[in-house]
């Protein structure tokens, strides 16, 4: 009989949580795993992040090996942010198309796999956009964009002509009455110059007898109506570039009230998996096939609406539902493969209980800044709640186990809460390492972030989720260190000075210790990360502000976002969880690693295992 290896993750799941809802009975698939084999808490990565820690689980390697450092990078040309996981190349040519390059390198478990002739089924994995070449399947993961380009970005609108935009969200007023129009942004059309947003126009009655919202997107005869308070089905817009050229693209609407106005919420505009203006999927017309079958679902890479909540244009309820719909779209998706997987590798990552986690962590933990009281008893219990939901889903899982399938379970890190935010680039500033522009002082508005920073008396600055980089020359466009005894200088005044740091408002220190890239990176992609790493304690974490590159008039502050739990820590706070249905071998039990499953899967599978992935089988 074939080997089968099915690997489900969790991303998220906190040991913690898992061990106390295992004592108590209330995760009972996951127990019955555990019986068979075996249960551990497993290692992550330096960071302890999603794409950094799924694109290790893949390649088998550290950091240093795939080149996934940080959600967030910089141009050392520009000094700006990018993001860290794709970018779009430009076109070659006047009749070229613009091409998306994925920037995780590494050997993926799957070429290995494809080589030996053993089918994947790959969905939903981080750090695969755009999709790479196998022997099988591949839906992309965390990564993709929604159709403007960002990784989310919906839209609010309202006949409230006082109402302003929040972070990163559009805002568009509508006229007022019962019967009106207005339009969906869809995608830059950047063959205009200048460029200019595509559209799609939509009617809209407001129904107060019905308390619905009758939507007809443009040129449509049908109607959808959704009820006040709720969210639309998938909605299909084609947006037009030229009279021969459209893409199409979907969204949800969630009516958020009718009277005394009309407000209500469109979700990032989705790749339209039908008719992707960028291929989401290998084959590139399977994300076609599997909407046929199954019916049209997210495609963007972070599929819930976190930056709705936190802007208060949703309320948790509101966001728990979107979360619930984005859960049973990829029920369905693991039913349908499952049921026809008869062989190889088949890997699937449940995205949702991060975000939940992240959301509503603040109602578990009565010291955080935002807790609630009197909303604590309703939401504190919805993350265990989801934990037991993601335990159901693995009753379809258990019933295609048989004597020749490895099954593991696994999330790539742990979770905390995220109480105090640390800015660091006014550290580097108070401490002298870092200078401002006409001797500025980071109290003032320095909306421009980076463009106000000297670079030519700054030694040091901050980007990323945790990350600090050495203003070298030769590397940094305006660098002036050198590598030697003044680097040498600055690294330890950075580690020296962040260790142990005090929290004056907590009397607890924010920082654990720094660490150097050279001390935790191996490999072929090192002189990518940043040269230190801050290794917060549980309950600090960097600023929103600092994650841009920007600055703060004070050096901590509460963290008063609903984006309230966090595993940014020292990653030694927030290790994932491992369930196998086959026994570790004793000398790894308690030392597994999440670089340690390429290599298990592929022992298993009897594929050999390249020399570049450094972890070991399990078994």
């Amino acid at each position: 009989m074939p080997k089968k290896v099915i690997v489900i993750g969790l991303d998220g799941l906190e040991p913690s949580i898992v061990e106390t809802m295992l004592g108590l009975g209330e995760l009972p698939n996951l127990a019955k795993i555990r019986q068979a084999g075996s249960y551990a808490r497993l290692k992550t990565t330096y960071p302890a992040q999603t794409p950094v820690a799924w694109s290790s689980f893949v390649t088998g390697t550290n950091p240093g090996g795939h080149g996934i450092f940080d959600f967030i990078s910089r141009n050392p040309e520009t000094y700006q942010p990018d993001i860290a996981l794709s970018h779009f190349a430009p076109p070659k040519n006047i009749l070229a198309r613009t091409r998306v390059v994925n920037r995780r390198k590494g050997i993926p478990l799957w070429e290995p796999l494809m080589k030996a002739g053993v089918a994947s089924t790959v969905l939903r994995c981080p750090c695969t956009f755009p999709p790479e070449t196998l022997h099988g399947r591949m839906l992309s993961g965390v990564g993709v964009p929604d159709m403007r380009g960002s990784q989310s970005k919906g839209t609010f609108y309202t006949q409230d002509r006082a109402a302003s935009a929040q972070e990163n969200e559009q805002l568009i007023y509508l006229d007022s009455g019962m019967d009106l129009t207005t339009r969906v942004l869809g995608p830059r059309n950047t063959r205009q110059s200048p460029p200019s947003d595509t559209y799609s126009e939509i009617r809209l009655r407001v129904a107060k007898p019905a308390r619905t919202l009758v939507i007809q997107p443009g040129g449509d005869p049908a109607t959808i109506e959704v009820r006040e308070r709720a969210w639309s089905e998938w909605i299909r817009f084609k947006f037009k570039f030229s009279r021969l050229q459209s893409a199409s693209g979907i969204a949800r609407f969630y009516v958020r009230q009718l009277e005394p106005h009309l407000e209500f919420y469109v979700s990032a505009v989705n790749f339209d998996p039908a008719a992707p203006i960028f291929p989401v999927s290998f084959p590139t017309t399977y994300a076609k096939e599997l909407s046929e079958k199954i019916g049209l679902f997210s495609t963007l890479g972070m599929a819930e609406e976190h930056n709705g909540l936190n802007n208060g244009r949703l309320d948790e309820s509101a966001y728990l539902q979107q979360c619930e719909l984005v859960l049973r779209e990829r029920q369905r998706m693991l039913q349908f493969e499952l049921d026809r997987f008869t062989e190889g590798f088949f890997f699937m990552l449940f995205d949702t209980p991060d975000r939940v986690q992240h959301m509503l962590w603040r109602f578990r933990d009565p010291s955080h800044p935002c807790f609630d009281r009197d909303l604590a008893p309703e939401f504190a219990p919805r993350i265990e709640e989801h934990y037991a939901q993601c335990d159901d889903l693995l009753s379809c899982v258990l019933d295609k186990v048989d004597e020749h399938t490895l099954l593991i379970v696994l999330s790539d890190h742990g979770f905390g809460t995220f109480r105090r935010a640390f800015h660091t680039n006014t550290w580097l500033w108070q401490s002298g390492l870092l200078k401002l522009k006409d001797n500025r002082k980071p109290n003032e508005d320095l909306g421009e972030g980076f463009a106000a920073i000297d670079w030519s008396r700054t030694y040091a600055y901050a980007v990323g989720l945790g990350g600090i980089y050495l203003n070298f020359k030769g590397r940094e466009s305006a660098g002036i260190l050198e590598e030697g005894s003044d680097a040498e200088r600055v690294r330890r005044a950075i580690q020296t000075g962040l260790a142990d740091l005090p929290d004056p408002a907590t009397q607890r220190a924010a920082i654990r210790s720094v660490s150097r890239r050279e001390d935790i990176y191996s490999g072929a992609f090192v002189e990518n990360s940043p040269d230190l790493l801050v290794n917060f304690n549980p309950g600090f974490r960097v600023s929103w502000h600092t994650a841009l590159g920007g600055f703060s008039h004070t050096l901590l502050d509460d963290n008063i976002r609903r984006w309230s739990g966090d595993h940014i820590v020292d990653p030694e706070a927030v290790p994932g969880i491992l369930f196998t249905n086959h026994a570790f071998s004793l000398a790894h039990h308690n030392h597994a690693q999440i670089i340690d499953l390429a290599p298990t899967i592929l022992n298993y599978l009897g594929v050999s295992v390249p020399q570049s992935m450094e972890g070991n089988s399990l078994f």
